[in-house]
């Protein structure tokens, strides 16, 4: 007997069950699913992460402009009362 571990999709995890239930008598003597514990809270957990650390990245090269909150706030104040 051998273990097999797939990584699939979430949009075809349904359909992979499907297809292996299909053969589970024939093939398969037992179905387990893991889930990774990040992905149940969120869904995007792993692009969400590349793209904090591509920010980060970015603000410590300065390839990203920062503003200062108050001046950046001051500047929207009198914008509205114009």
């Amino acid at each position: 007997m051998q273990t097999i571990h797939l990584e699939v999709k979430d949009d075809y995890v349904k359909n992979i069950i499907a297809l292996l239930n299909s053969v589970r008598d024939v093939m398969i003597d037992k179905i387990e699913i893991d889930g990774d514990a990040n992905l149940k809270d969120d869904p995007y957990f792993y692009e969400r992460r590349e793209e904090l650390h591509k920010l980060r990245d970015d603000v410590r090269s300065g390839n990203m402009q920062m503003y200062d909150f108050n001046e950046s706030m001051d500047e929207l104040i009198s914008e509205l009362q114009k």
